[in-house]
């Protein structure tokens, strides 16, 4: 009788839960416009093939306008069931304002680091609010082609990335680097932060700066703005007024020969140009050292507490801990990579040779992304966008940038005062 009481029990519960994902309709929010027939065609559909039960829809916002109309969205009770996240505080101040559901009990979650899941978790490490989809790692991206023409190698050290440059520049046919420094951000992202983590030993200078056992005035801190200082004289003409889209386009269009670059850039890259690509490391400071890259934790996704099909999303969201979304999501959308432990295979080139530094380098994030950017005006992250781009303008001295960012991080961060 008992055994009877407790299958009847188990039964009962089973149905109880396909009751409450059957029908159900999921919303995602994202600011990712540019991956929605990615997610209609490849990712949903694989999905729903398992899940016939479940619809679900990719409904982004422009990326400019995401942040805004997500807060106005959740605060007016419109917002969809799963909210894609970015990575660290903004995130944390969806889940501190009770935006995003604390996910600790989804089974998905083990199959992420902690490493992989800090972008997404309290402070103290106690609660997990948004599961990990992946991460974009910094590089350059070359014309292979020119090189071939140029007779030119993919430069392992800053010596041999220098001699790159000028038997580019002495060519002439060729702008040796595609980038401007009107967005700003461009010279922080893909300037400072691509190559800075070879100075600073990733983790190690990172935390340093955030326990305050190191200031961002030490030498290793202020070399990587006086290599951006001599990046001037190889982006081209005017490229103080060229922005983020123009840097594309001048690549693409075969005018530069080096695009200092995210991982992100691959999908697009492969349909606009139509020269072979290669890519290449940040160079070391001298031969021999060790090797760090920014493998920055990008994106994730989330619950909205108010939805009402609560445990439809859940389901959704452990799919995302498997090994069938890593594979998909990871090829369907290049240059960005699993944050996941499966062993997944890609089947782009560029991608693979990008994926490929993680077993030889240490990574690293974004040294100002973590607990960094919460005070003063502007935050520190801000202020690095300022300070990268003014050294390569050359209105800035990598000691005064270095100096500025320090005294704003001083003025109320209480580990560096």
């Amino acid at each position: 009788m008992k055994k009877i009481v407790i299958s009847g029990l188990a039964t009962a519960l089973m149905l109880s839960a396909a009751s409450l994902t059957y029908g159900a309709e999921l919303t995602i929010e994202s600011w990712r416009n540019d991956d929605l027939t990615i997610w209609q065609d490849t990712i949903l559909p694989a999905f729903m093939a398992a899940n016939p039960d479940i619809k679900v829809t990719f409904a982004p916002t422009a990326p400019a306008q995401y942040n805004a109309a997500l807060n106005a969205k959740l605060e007016g009770g419109t917002a969809g069931d799963l909210i894609t996240c970015r990575p660290f505080d903004s995130a944390l101040d969806l889940f501190n304002k009770g935006q995003l559901a604390p996910l600790n009990e989804l089974s998905a979650l083990d199959n992420f680091s902690d490493v992989a899941k800090s972008a997404w978790t309290t402070d103290d490490g106690s609660t997990t609010f948004c599961v990990p989809m992946a991460a974009v790692i910094h590089g350059f991206i070359y014309n292979k082609d020119a090189f071939a023409e140029l007779g030119l190698s993919e430069p392992e050290t800053q010596e041999e990335f220098t001699a790159v440059l000028d038997a580019i520049k002495a060519d002439g046919n060729y702008i040796p680097m595609a980038m401007g420094t009107l967005d700003q951000w461009e010279a922080a992202a893909m300037g400072y932060q691509n190559i800075g983590p070879m100075y600073w030993k990733g983790e190690q200078g990172r935390l340093g700066i955030i326990n305050g056992t190191e200031k961002l005035t030490d030498p290793q801190w202020v070399k990587p703005f006086e290599v951006l200082a001599e990046w001037g004289q190889y982006l081209g003409d005017g490229f103080e007024a060229q922005g983020y889209p123009d840097s594309q386009t001048l690549f693409t269009l075969g005018r530069a020969a080096i695009y200092p670059a995210g991982s992100w850039e691959i999908t697009g890259f492969n349909n606009d140009a139509d020269f072979e690509l290669g890519a290449f490391r940040p160079p070391l400071p001298n031969a021999g050292d060790k090797c760090y890259i920014d493998d920055h934790t990008d994106i994730a996704m989330g619950l909205n507490p108010a939805s009402p099909n609560a445990e439809a999303a859940k389901v959704f969201l452990d799919w995302m801990g498997s090994e069938e979304f890593a594979q998909l999501y990871s090829n369907a959308l290049p240059g960005f990579f699993s944050l996941s432990k499966h062993a997944i295979s890609l089947d782009d080139p560029l991608a693979n040779e990008f994926i490929s530094w993680r077993s030889e380098c240490d990574s690293t994030i974004r040294s100002a992304a973590q607990i960094l950017t919460r005070g003063g005006t502007p935050n520190l992250w801000s202020g690095m966008w300022t300070a990268s781009a003014n050294v390569i303008n050359g209105t800035q001295t990598p000691a005064e940038a270095a100096a500025e960012l320090q005294a704003g991080l001083e003025s109320w961060y209480e580990p560096q005062q």
